[in-house]
């Protein structure tokens, strides 16, 4: 199978891992993901040298983002946050921004993130769509259970912005939600409609423990033949956001292309 495959990268020139993997597949943060600045990336023939050299980019939006919560000093600079991130990565090339799903506070109603999501993302400026992506923990997350993720995408979709929004599908969060692994890539395509992006991660935790603990490939909880199940019915770009840099992710690049 044709694979575009890569891993995120979090050198100063993004595109040097690129290379050094010889991969054709990119994600990164335009800023400190654990920040709630505004991105500070140098955009100057980034995207040029990207297009050139063939490499599909992918930005991750900071962790500390949480559109659904019901606490407006939360939501509302996540909005603004979230779009100053859409919008410098269409200046970047990207081809999509993963931003995680989010949840809101034990005790809080549920229903109103689902709400906080769809106002988002009507509010949203969409030049490159926002991939939701599927999370590991928390029984109020908006995306870690398929049944919170039906009720999300029932939200959105009516949406004038529906068409930019995609889904990011993490095999380690799902394992560790306790998702059924065999059937995943179905259950969530009966949902979305679309799986645009995966992140292949192996899992630490164990199945069902809502530990978000990243493992390299063949080296955690997760069975070969699910991860590389997701791969071939996923049909999308993959990502590796697994431990070590560089050096472990080749050995996983390797591990996977040796398996497809």
């Amino acid at each position: 199978m044709t694979l575009r495959l890569g891993a995120h990268a979090h050198s100063a020139n993004p595109l040097d891992d690129a290379r050094l993997l010889g991969t054709n597949v990119l994600q990164f943060n335009l800023s400190d993901p654990q920040s709630w600045k505004k991105p500070n990336f140098d955009v100057e023939r980034f995207a040029e040298d990207a297009a050139a050299e063939d490499i599909d980019l992918y930005v991750h939006a900071p962790y500390v983002i949480n559109v659904a919560s019901t606490n407006n000093r939360i939501r509302i600079p996540s909005r603004k946050l979230l779009q100053q991130h859409v919008t410098e990565a269409a200046r970047v090339g990207a081809k999509g921004v993963v931003v995680h799903g989010g949840h809101v506070t034990g005790g809080d109603d549920i229903a109103e993130g689902f709400t906080n999501w769809r106002k988002a993302v009507d509010g949203l400026d969409l030049p490159v769509p926002i991939l939701i992506e599927n999370t590991a923990g928390g029984a109020n997350a908006m995306a870690r259970f398929l049944e919170s993720l039906q009720v999300l995408w029932a939200a959105i979709e009516g949406s004038d912005n529906i068409d930019g929004v995609g889904f990011c599908l993490d095999t380690c969060h799902a394992f560790a939600a306790g998702l059924d692994m065999e059937s995943l890539v179905d259950d969530v395509l009966a949902i979305t409609g679309r799986i645009d992006l995966v992140h292949l991660n192996d899992s630490k935790g164990a199945a069902g423990s809502g530990v978000d603990r990243h493992a390299n490939l063949g080296e955690g909880a997760l069975r070969d033949e699910d991860l590389v199940g997701v791969v071939r019915a996923a049909k999308a770009p993959v990502i590796l956001e697994t431990p070590g840099g560089p050096e472990r992710h080749r050995d996983d690049i390797a591990w996977l292309r040796e398996r497809l």
